[in-house]
C-alpha cells in the first residue's frame, strides 16, 4: 500500500475464499451473519504481524450482497479472452517451468516496490496484491491435481518468457478445468495469472490511456514478445484442450497491443462472477473509501 507521498507500507489483507450456505438453509440470514460476524474477526485477526488494512473476496452471485457488508466491488472487473488455438511456438518465446517462478516473482516484486513509491496526485491510496510465489504455487497445485486425475500427467509449462533481461515480457499461467475436457461446449480456461512487461510505466494509469501519454520505451521489440507470449498461451491451451485464455485487466500499454495485432479476442465486462471486491478499514473502527487496486490480476482469486 502506498500513499500520495509515495511511502510504501506492508499490510495484511486477507483472502475469503469458499463461502457457501446449503439451499436448504439460505434466506434465513446465516449468511448475513457469517458476513458480519466476519468483518470483526479479521479486523485484528493475525495482527501481531502487521497492520490489517482489509480484506478481498471474489464474488459469484453479483455486486450486491457482499457489499452490504463493506466488500465493495472494485471499480473494474473485466479481462480479455481469447479462444484457444493450435499454433506452432514462437521461437522467441521460452517456457517456464516451476523452478523458474521464484526468481521472476522476486525481480516482479521489486519492480512493483518501486511503481508504488512514485508519488502520485490522481489517488490517494494504492494497494496491490503481491504476486509472490505463494499465490502461483497455489494456483499451480490445483493444476497438478486435476490434470494429474483427468490426463494421468501434469503440464510442465507454467509460463512463457521473451526478451533480453530488462525488457523482457513473462506470463505465468494455469490450467483450469471446470467440466470434463471431452465435453464440447466448456468454460475450461488457462487462464493468465500474472502479465508482467518490463518497463511498462502506465500500469497505474486508468483506461482508455491518451496516446500521448503511452510509455515508448522499446515498443516494437516488446510488441513482438508480448505477441508471442500470447500465442504460446493459446497454443498450450489448444494442447490441453482449454478453451480459452483469459488476461485480466492487462495495462494500457498491453490494451493497445492486443488491439493493434491479429490476435481475436473479446473483452468481457464481469457483473455476475469472479467480482474482485474489497472491504478496507480505518481508524478508530471505521472504514476507509476503496484505494486504487492495482494488478487486479488472476493470481490473487481465492
Amino acid at each position: 500500500m502506498s500513499n500520495t507521498d509515495g511511502i510504501v507500507e506492508d499490510v495484511i489483507v486477507h483472502g475469503i475464499a469458499s463461502v457457501f450456505c446449503p439451499p436448504e438453509y439460505r434466506r434465513r440470514g446465516y449468511a448475513a451473519r457469517h458476513m458480519t460476524e466476519l468483518v470483526k474477526a479479521l479486523r485484528t485477526w493475525q495482527s501481531d504481524q502487521g497492520r490489517v488494512a482489509g480484506s478481498v473476496l471474489y464474488s459469484d452471485i453479483g455486486k450486491s450482497f457482499y457489499a452490504k457488508f463493506g466488500w465493495k466491488p472494485n471499480l473494474t472487473n473485466w479481462h480479455v479472452e481469447i479462444r484457444s488455438k493450435n499454433m506452432p511456438r514462437s521461437p522467441l518465446t521460452q517456457g517456464l517451468i516451476e523452478d523458474d517462478l521464484g526468481e521472476l516473482c522476486r525481480r516482479d516484486e521489486v519492480s512493483i516496490r518501486e511503481i508504488m513509491a512514485r508519488r502520485t496526485d490522481e489517488v490517494k491510496t494504492l494497494i496491490t496484491i503481491l504476486p509472490d510465489l505463494d499465490h502461483m504455487l497455489w494456483h499451480i497445485a490445483k493444476e497438478n491435481f486435476a490434470t494429474k486425475w483427468l490426463f494421468g500427467k501434469r503440464p510442465r509449462a507454467k509460463g512463457s518468457i521473451a526478451g533480453p533481461p530488462g525488457s523482457q515480457v513473462w506470463a505465468i499461467w494455469t490450467h483450469r478445468y471446470y467440466v470434463h475436457p471431452n465435453m464440447e461446449a466448456s468454460s475450461n480456461t488457462l487462464y493468465i495469472l500474472r502479465l508482467v512487461v518490463e518497463g511498462d510505466d502506465c500500469v497505474t494509469k486508468p483506461t482508455p490511456i491518451e496516446k500521448n501519454d503511452m510509455r515508448t520505451k522499446g515498443p516494437l521489440n516488446q510488441a513482438e514478445s508480448l505477441i508471442a507470449v500470447l500465442q504460446h498461451a493459446l497454443a498450450e491451451a489448444a494442447e490441453w484442450k482449454l478453451n480459452h485464455v483469459k488476461l485480466w485487466e492487462p495495462s494500457p500499454w498491453v490494451q493497445d497491443v492486443i488491439k493493434g495485432s491479429n490476435i481475436n479476442h473479446r473483452i468481457i465486462e464481469r457483473e455476475e462472477d469472479s467480482i474482485a471486491s474489497g472491504l478496507w478499514y480505518g481508524e478508530n473502527g471505521g472504514y476507509e473509501a476503496s484505494p486504487k487496486w492495482i494488478n487486479n490480476e488472476h493470481y490473487a482469486w481465492c
